[in-house]
């Protein structure tokens, strides 16, 4: 008897149950993605067949995703913000406690025209989701693997966002000579052995844009340290970092100048995203 909607998806939750936290997400985006229909199509079809190369290609996905592959790259696209993007195994899998650091930002900074840099953009997600948003803002954003800058820049054309300007390089190094009112970073911070690298997902991930040595402070450090050189005086900058490292980059941002540094926590409450503005000089 050939497969319906309704037995597909029930067989492949039980499937992922060990290995998944959302095993019936799972399922249905999986299947979404094969059949090229909605969640409810899915639900109204339940009980209709479908043919066996479509069987075929969802088992070869399901498969993919039992042996921990993280689902946006089995998909190959991601939800972000108001965005959906575009993911390659080049690329972190934008996390939804990284819209914690565009939330502060739109927060912080109104309409006004301005200029923001994004340091390691990856997928282009940050970038992006800032653009998306304040479309009179002048955007660059880098990266140092031209991989990724390919993924993020074909987000970037397929949301026909066209105030990002994309930059290859690490850091600061291809922008000499350019200021900015805003830095924004979601950098490497795990540190290195870290327990959590463990994890089936993170090993799909780029270990590179993953983690960072002196205890996953070094690239924070190097961002920070680079900042004022990068601002316009009383220029703002937002970081990202891990849970237990607010105290540091709060410690760090002090001792390059900057003033109300303060930390943000995510959804789950844990110290994520840390800013400040850059002292103005004084007569």
């Amino acid at each position: 008897m050939p497969a319906t909607i309704d037995s597909t998806l029930r067989d492949a939750r039980a499937r992922l149950a060990p290995v998944s936290d959302s095993p019936d997400i799972d399922a249905r985006r999986l299947l979404e993605h094969v059949l090229g229909v909605s969640g409810s199509w899915l639900i109204v079809h339940a009980r209709d067949s479908f043919d066996r190369d479509a069987h075929s290609r969802f088992e070869a996905l399901l498969e993919r995703r039992l042996a921990g592959e993280p689902l946006a790259y089995v998909t190959g696209r991601v939800g972000f913000w108001t965005l959906d993007l575009d993911v390659t195994a080049d690329v972190l899998v934008p996390r939804p406690d990284t819209e914690t650091l565009v939330e502060a930002v739109l927060e912080h900074h109104d309409a006004q025209s301005l200029r923001l840099l994004d340091l390691g953009t990856g997928s282009g997600a940050i970038a992006l989701a800032l653009a998306s948003e304040r479309p009179n803002w002048a955007i660059t954003a880098t990266d140092a693997s031209k991989s990724a800058l390919a993924c993020a820049q074909a987000n970037a054309e397929r949301l026909t966002l066209d105030n990002v300007t994309f930059t290859v390089g690490p850091w600061y190094a291809p922008l000499e000579g350019e200021l900015f009112d805003v830095i924004v970073s979601n950098p490497p911070y795990v540190a290195p052995g870290d327990l959590h690298l463990d994890a089936p997902a993170l090993q799909h991930e780029p270990q590179a844009a993953l983690i960072a040595e002196d205890n996953g402070l070094a690239d924070l450090e190097r961002i920070i340290t680079g900042a004022p050189a990068r601002l316009n005086a009383g220029g703002a900058i937002y970081l990202e970092h891990g849970n237990d490292q607010g105290a540091a980059v709060r410690s760090k941002l002090i001792a390059a100048g900057f003033e109300a540094v303060a930390t943000r926590r995510d959804l789950g409450g844990n110290d994520r995203v840390t800013h400040g503005l850059l002292a103005r000089a004084t007569s």
